[in-house]
């Protein structure tokens, strides 16, 4: 009997403690009643109260709290039903507000937001609505926190997280937009080929100068490069001519030379494959015959030179060598008479229509050409 008081006495003394000391974690408050009628807060932290007479009657968390409420049909100013999904975040300031002035804050704050909502929806249109949700946050915000004030409440934001059209119009919504787009996509390659163009047509307008000073610089340098090489030329052939003309004063040719380089020319001028006909004047034959008369009579080349001739010393000649030189010299012998039979040949008429262009003349006629020197050929 006596275990069984013991035990009842601890147990009791566990009660008291237990309703006695009360610990408050953080950011929460304990309202006290005492006999039902509001006595204290308490704290965060370890608290004592009257066992049996007071009692916690409710704990409010002070942190700040997130609600989302379900999408709620809303109709705008235009007739059209869109279903509104928000969210809220509000927190505790006080507790003994929240527990009293108000029996469920919860749901106090969502019916609060539907209707707050209806009424601000309800002055825009559709296109208002889709494109104005800081507006429709702010004017929410503001209802919200002005009437939950006295609940101990403040609301820190809202925000609307859909705005669902019906199907309709979200078809018609896709096509405008997917219309848009096109739009904007023939707007961006028209530009694209524009810009292109441009492109390309300054890439050959570039071209075509670039082209064209080459083609100036080139045709410069080439009427450059031909005057300087005419005007190279031109020194050349004077040094030459020059040259030619002091070699042959510094030689001293006489009439003989003259007469031997004439009859080596005449066979040459009757060769070819292009001489078909020769037209000799009968005149010819005569003048041959005073050919050596007429050409040892060119004015302006003496008969004689004087002075010493300019002669290449060859050494002293050995007999072989003159011998040489002996056969070279009637060798030239022969080939001038030869010279001369073939110009001979080539004068006289070899086919009945080469026949004399005109009677022979005698007499003052025939003086006539051997002073002045035979006629040339006429092809």
């Amino acid at each position: 009997m006596g275990w069984i008081l013991l035990a009842l006495l601890f147990l009791l003394v566990v009660v008291t403690l237990n309703k006695t000391v009360q610990v408050i974690p953080q950011a929460r408050a304990g309202v006290v009643e005492r006999f039902g009628k509001y006595k204290v807060t308490l704290s965060a932290g370890l608290n004592f109260v009257m066992p049996f007479i007071d009692n916690v009657r409710h704990r409010v968390d002070l942190r700040e709290q997130v609600v989302s409420f379900p999408p709620q049909p809303v109709i705008t100013e235009d007739n059209l039903s869109v279903d509104i999904d928000t969210v809220i975040y509000f927190r505790v300031t006080d507790a003994v507000a929240a527990t009293y002035e108000i029996a469920n804050y919860i749901s106090a704050i969502e019916q609060l937001t539907m209707t707050t909502l209806r009424n601000i929806i309800g002055g825009m249109d559709l296109e208002q609505t889709l494109t104005s949700r800081d507006q429709i946050n702010s004017g929410l915000r503001g209802v919200l926190d002005e009437a939950t004030g006295k609940w101990g409440i403040r609301v820190n934001r809202v925000e609307i997280k859909s705005i669902d059209p019906p199907a309709s119009i979200k078809d018609a919504m896709e096509k405008q937009m997917r219309a848009d787009r096109d739009k904007r996509a023939s707007i961006l390659t028209a530009e694209g080929q524009r810009q292109s163009a441009i492109l390309t047509a300054e890439g050959n307008k570039q071209s075509a100068i670039l082209s064209a000073e080459g083609a100036r610089e080139s045709t410069i340098l080439r009427a450059q490069a031909d005057r300087e090489a005419a005007i190279l030329r031109a020194q050349g052939e004077g040094q030459a001519i020059q040259t030619v003309f002091q070699a042959i004063h510094d030689g001293q040719p006489d009439q003989s030379l003259l007469a031997y380089q004439y009859l080596q020319m005449m066979p040459k001028i009757a060769d070819g494959e292009a001489n078909k006909l020769w037209i000799i004047p009968s005149e010819f034959g005569d003048a041959l015959k005073g050919l050596s008369s007429t050409i040892n009579n060119l004015p302006g080349i003496p008969q004689e030179v004087e002075g010493p001739r300019t002669r290449v010393d060859l050494g002293p000649e050995e007999p072989e060598v003159a011998q040489q030189s002996a056969e070279e010299l009637k060798a030239a012998q022969d080939a001038v008479a030869k010279a001369i039979e073939e110009a001979q040949s080539a004068a006289l008429p070899a086919h009945p229509t080469a026949a004399p262009s005109h009677p022979p003349e005698t007499g003052p006629a025939t003086d006539a050409t051997d002073e002045q020197g035979p006629e040339a050929p006429r092809a």
